[in-house]
């Protein structure tokens, strides 16, 4: 009992130092990181939830939180599909399969996939002979995905570990460079490219890795998490170097209606809290609520501090037979609004 303390008020120390630097505007360094699409949220309970997930058993759909969250899937098959209807126009899409064979003794094996379509897009490149000084390049695609492998396993039976490899892959299209070039000696402040360029192209398909644990007190139903994500070596388009948007989180969650011993086969009331440390945004706190009726009917709730477009989020979820369907409905600012929706299945 004394060691459950003792974790307790170090992970609340710890939870507290970091909304504490969130509230804090002043003297911070932050970093520059790019494939930010990891970064965007696509299944629609934890949209709704505000994305405090850490600390919640998501099964499949932990390989996009904490990996250690299907640590104790008790189904042997699990899979999540979302779809995410984002600003601009773009669309993501995510995949989440976990397995857990032999009643998960050696482990719950998990695969992951997301995708986006950003649509097209109209390309122009430096033309100083022409009025405007740039001409049409035609039309063209940009892709980004993410493949992952992960592997989770429960330790104890209050203790589960988690991590996953993911290789990503973004494609930014060709750049035309000039190679040449000699001032214009009508105007000194201009520039002349001649027609010698060269071409370069902005692919990169790094690995990032994921890693996260799980520990469940004993008090009630009373769990912390902690997750690392996106941790990836640097890698640079053309001269400039960045990498994967890498968050620090530790979460804490419970099914309030314990204190009332309610059986949460019939009422269940989740509250999650995640505090996350970000290399390139100042930290935020998440707030998520989850009422769940009979296991059959789930609304929902969040709010995130730090967020200019995006502090609250809604949803609901229905399920039946092994079944789940989730939406979530965030009011994003001068974007108007974020729709995601996701179907899950399990047996």
């Amino acid at each position: 009992m004394k060691n459950t303390i003792k974790h307790i008020a170090f992970a609340f120390s710890i939870m507290c130092l970091l909304i504490t630097n969130g509230n804090s505007q002043e003297n911070q360094k932050l970093g520059q990181t790019g494939f930010q699409f990891l970064s965007v949220v696509s299944d629609a309970r934890a949209a709704a939830m505000a994305e405090a997930m850490t600390s919640l058993q998501t099964n499949s759909s932990s390989l996009f939180f904490n990996p250690a969250g299907m640590a104790r899937m008790e189904n042997f098959f699990d899979i999540s599909i979302s779809t995410n209807q984002w600003i601009a126009d773009i669309k993501h899409y995510t995949l989440g399969i976990a397995l857990s064979p032999f009643e998960g003794k050696f482990g719950v094996l998990g695969f992951s996939a997301q995708s986006v379509n950003y649509g097209d897009f109209y390309g122009t490149r430096v033309n100083s002979s022409l009025p405007l000084g740039y001409e049409d390049s035609g039309i063209f695609t940009v892709s980004a995905i993410a493949l992952g492998v992960g592997y989770a396993k429960q330790i104890s039976d209050r203790f589960g570990v988690g991590g996953q490899v993911r290789w990503i892959r973004q494609d930014l299209g060709e750049s035309v460079i000039p190679l040449n070039s000699r001032p214009d000696t009508t105007d000194p402040n201009r520039t002349l490219y001649v027609a010698d360029t060269g071409r370069t192209s902005n692919k990169l398909s790094p690995f990032v890795f994921d890693f996260g644990t799980q520990f469940r007190t004993g008090i009630k139903s009373l769990v912390f998490g902690m997750s690392v994500r996106n941790f990836s070596e640097e890698v640079e388009f053309a001269s400039e170097g960045f990498q994967a948007p890498l968050v620090f989180t530790l979460g804490i969650s419970m099914n309030v209606m314990d204190f009332f011993e309610i059986d949460p086969q019939t009422h269940l009331l989740n509250v999650s809290i995640d505090a996350s440390h970000y290399r390139d945004h100042p930290e935020q706190v998440k707030v998520g609520l989850e009422y769940r009726l009979m296991n059959m009917l789930a609304l929902r709730g969040g709010y995130i501090s730090n967020n200019d477009e995006s502090g609250t989020s809604f949803g609901l979820g229905v399920s039946q037979f092994g079944l789940e369907v989730d939406y979530a409905y965030t009011p994003f600012g001068v974007f108007n609004k974020v729709q995601r929706l996701t179907a899950r299945f399990s047996f």
